[in-house]
């Protein structure tokens, strides 16, 4: 797995590899994104920036995700609530799975071999080779079931 700083070095090669110019506000940017380690949409990531450098404007923000997917170092995800995010992609990583919860939006990321097996058992056995999947469950989170979660807020945000 990278560390913070391998996929920022990562993000300026490739920035120099297209020609393109390595700013304070694209590097806030990606500083940023890669710090997290929550689902950011770009108002979350647009929020999250502006703690940092208050002249990142949205559009910025919105141009410089868009390199980060570009360049493999963020992958776009869309779940049932239809919006988009974006998670820290990175190549060696393994594949992983998610567990939304519908009332407040907390994302859960998992990984269970047994699974992954069946998964490529069935498929093999309904005569598929899998070339990739994605799975999303959807349910209601621990802290919600106990009353101790947040209600739904706007898409924006939730984790």
């Amino acid at each position: 797995m990278q560390s913070r700083t391998e996929r920022f070095a990562a993000f300026r090669r490739a920035l120099k590899e297209k020609g393109l110019k390595s700013t304070a506000q694209r590097d806030d940017i990606a500083r940023v994104f890669f710090a997290s380690t929550r689902h950011l949409s770009i108002d979350d990531l647009y929020r999250e920036v502006r703690k940092v450098n208050e002249r990142v404007g949205y559009a910025t923000v919105y141009r410089t995700i868009k390199l980060l997917k570009d360049c493999e170092l963020a992958e776009e995800r869309h779940f049932a609530d239809g919006h988009t995010r974006y998670e820290n992609s990175e190549s060696d990583e393994e594949h992983h799975d998610h567990l939304i919860c519908d009332n407040c939006g907390k994302i859960v990321e998992f990984n269970d071999e047994k699974l992954e097996r069946l998964q490529e058992k069935i498929a093999e056995g309904l005569g598929f080779v899998l070339a990739r999947h994605r799975m999303e469950l959807y349910g209601i989170c621990r802290e919600c079931r106990e009353g101790a979660g947040r209600l739904k807020t706007r898409p924006g945000e939730r984790g």
